[in-house]
């Protein structure tokens, strides 16, 4: 059977929100143009295959500061998350697939008495 884990919800919060951060920055990147500054497109028939880019307007200043931002949350509850106190609490053998069971728990906690001992911290940071 597998084994489950009892996160706190500062940490669950923290991982849902960071998948929510994510998303919304892959989301924003496919919208952008291709490139950063404006360029003229290109083809390219020398590779192993072709590689061909119309020309790109480049990002506004708006875009390239939200860009910014997202990418800076992320590393943010990124840091959160791997750092947080409760993986202390984790044997280290078990860490792997107690971060793995966190990526995929789809912000519940499971809990075979479904009570909570774990101490949590004041939750993800941003949202004190």
């Amino acid at each position: 059977m597998a084994a489950t884990y009892d996160f706190p919800s500062d940490l669950l919060a923290g991982q849902e929100e960071l998948h929510r951060v994510r998303a919304e920055l892959i989301a924003l990147l496919k919208r952008l143009p291709w490139s950063v500054e404006p360029l003229d497109g290109f083809t390219d028939d020398a590779g192993w295959r072709r590689v061909e880019r119309t020309a790109s307007p480049g990002w506004s200043t708006e875009e390239q500061d939200q860009v910014e931002a997202l990418r800076a949350r992320e590393h943010e509850l990124a840091v959160f998350v791997t750092c947080h106190h409760h993986w202390t609490d984790v044997a280290v053998g078990n860490r792997s697939d107690a971060r793995s069971a966190l990526k995929h728990s789809g912000g519940t906690s499971p809990s075979p008495t479904g009570v909570t001992g774990t101490q949590e911290s004041p939750g993800p940071p941003g949202t004190r």
